[in-house]
Order: C-alpha cells, then sequence, then structure tokens
C-alpha cells in the first residue's frame, strides 16, 4: 500500500505553559495561501522572541497563511506590567502632535483612555522582574516548538485524508484514459469510411483534384487523432501518483500539473469528433476539476 506524505494547509494548535513567573498560551492557525505568509501577535519585552518564533514556523511549515500569537501574563500573585516611562512620553508626543494638526484641519478627536495608551506598543513591558528573560524566552520556545509540531501533525491527518481522495480521483482519471483509447480506437474505423464516403463524393465532381483532396483527407486524419494526449494523459497519472507519494510541499507541482491535466482534456474533446470520445472527455474534465479543488489544499 501506497504511503501518501502529503499535508493540508488547514489546521490549529494551542498550548499552555508558565515559568518564571508567567502563564502563556500559545495559539497557531493556518489555512490555505499561495506561499507561506506568516503573522506574529507577540508581546513586547521578551528579548529575541520574535526572531526565534518567525524562525522556528518558517522551518517548519511550507506553504498557508499563519497566524501566531502569544498572551502572555504575571502568575498569580506576581506584580503587574509597569509602564515603561520613555515609551509613554513618545507616545502623548505623538499624540499631542497629532491633535494639533487635526485641530488645524478643523477635525475634532475624542480623548484617548488610559486603556488605548497602555495598549500601543512598547508602553507596557513584559520582561519577568526578579525572574530570568532567558529562562522565560526558552520556556516560551520550548511551548511554540509543541504547539508547532501539535499544527504539523493536525495538517498531516488533514493531508491524508485529502491524499485519500486525490488517490480515488487519480484512478478515475486513469479508468477514463483507458476508456477514450478504447472509443479512439473504435471511432478510427468508423472515421476511415466516412472519410472514404466523403472522398468518393468529392470525386464525382469533374472539377476535383484527386491528389489534391487525399492530403486535405490524409491532413484531417491526423489532426483528429488523439494518441498524442491520451499519451501525455497516462504519463501525467504517472505523475500525480509519485508527487502523492512525496514528502513535503507539492501543492505548487500539483497545481501545475492539473493545468497539463486540464489542458489535454479540453484539446481531446475538441480533436474527438465521436460522440462516446466526447462525453468521455467530459468526464475527464469533471474529475479533473474536482481534483484540482483538492490540490487547492495541499501544502
Amino acid at each position: 500500500m501506497v504511503k501518501h506524505g502529503i499535508r493540508s494547509m488547514t489546521g490549529f494548535a494551542a498550548r499552555r505553559g508558565a515559568a518564571e513567573g508567567y502563564d502563556w498560551l500559545w495559539d497557531i492557525r493556518s489555512v490555505n495561501g499561495k506561499g507561506l505568509d506568516l503573522r506574529l501577535r507577540l508581546p513586547d519585552g521578551v528579548e529575541g522572541l520574535e526572531q526565534a518564533a518567525r524562525a522556528r514556523v518558517s522551518a517548519g511549515l511550507g506553504r498557508g497563511n499563519v497566524t501566531l500569537s502569544l498572551k502572555l501574563d504575571r502568575a498569580a500573585g506576581e506584580a503587574a506590567a509597569r509602564v515603561n516611562p520613555a515609551a509613554l512620553d513618545a507616545a502623548l508626543a505623538a499624540l499631542a502632535e497629532v491633535r494639533a494638526r487635526a485641530g488645524a484641519a478643523g477635525i475634532a478627536l475624542a480623548d484617548p483612555t488610559a486603556a488605548d495608551l497602555l495598549a500601543l506598543k512598547g508602553v507596557t513591558e513584559v520582561a519577568a522582574a526578579g525572574g530570568d528573560p532567558a529562562a522565560l524566552l526558552a520556556a516560551l520556545l520550548a511551548g511554540l516548538d509543541d504547539a508547532l509540531a501539535d499544527l504539523i501533525a493536525m495538517r498531516a491527518a488533514e493531508g491524508a485524508a485529502i491524499a485519500a481522495v486525490i488517490a480515488g480521483q487519480i484512478d478515475r482519471i486513469a479508468a477514463l484514459v483507458g476508456e477514450a483509447a478504447l472509443a479512439a480506437e473504435a471511432r478510427r474505423a468508423d472515421s476511415a469510411r466516412t472519410l472514404t464516403e466523403n472522398l468518393a463524393r468529392v470525386m464525382a465532381g469533374a472539377q476535383a483534384d484527386p491528389d489534391r483532396v487525399a492530403q486535405e483527407l490524409a491532413l484531417m486524419v491526423v489532426k483528429a487523432d488523439v494518441t498524442e494526449e491520451l499519451d501525455r494523459l497516462t504519463a501525467h497519472i504517472a505523475a500525480a501518483r509519485a508527487l502523492l507519494a512525496e514528502k513535503g510541499a507539492v501543492g505548487r507541482k500539483f497545481d501545475f500539473l492539473m493545468q497539463e491535466f486540464m489542458r489535454e482534456a479540453n484539446t481531446l474533446c475538441s480533436k474527438s469528433g465521436n460522440v462516446a470520445l466526447t462525453r468521455i472527455g467530459l468526464d475527464l474534465k469533471t474529475v479533473i476539476d474536482q481534483m484540482r479543488e483538492q490540490v487547492q489544499n495541499v501544502e
């Protein structure tokens, strides 16, 4: 049995912990994305946290829109976070300038509350007082590693479910390509008979050039041949099965392969000239489109 290695881009994980007088909650979520788009919502005051968190997530995930947030609070009985006087002065100065410019423009602004000021970046400090900042950082990053591992496991589990659906769709495409090959072979005899009859009717005309007519009919036969399309579809099926067994981020490769699948199916329909073959081509396009929708979830 083939083991599928693809992962979904959708998942969620959360981890709680405590160290150095703080309680924390990591929250990490991911949805589909063209690349890796990482948004961080981290508290100030823990030096080196943002850079390390970004590096860990980037190393663990290949694609997806990812939101990572950390809620960090003093543990019960610990002192509250303190105000950074320099940052508060800078915020008040900026506020005064904004109010002055707004007043000059005739715009009235509502007065900010103390909570509004405390929410500004840098105004409050959350670094542990009396604790070890390095130990706090190490504990937070260990918690992040656990949350990230949970997210990756969830994405892998969902990826396995998606892979099972895609595998069934690949099998269906392979079956339809086989039916198309049989229909094309059956069409060959009908096409030869039709072309012979058309040639006989044209040759009955007094002004027809037999050689030119034969050349044109031969060209029509070549243009209607779907052997190359069926061969390419067969190659794409093998490529899709190989991608399904790969580990890592293969979603982009799958996206490109789905375009190639649809191109060949469209050409098959346009060249069919036969009801049975056209029906198979339309069924192929339906399955390929359904598979493309699943592929959009693949990392």
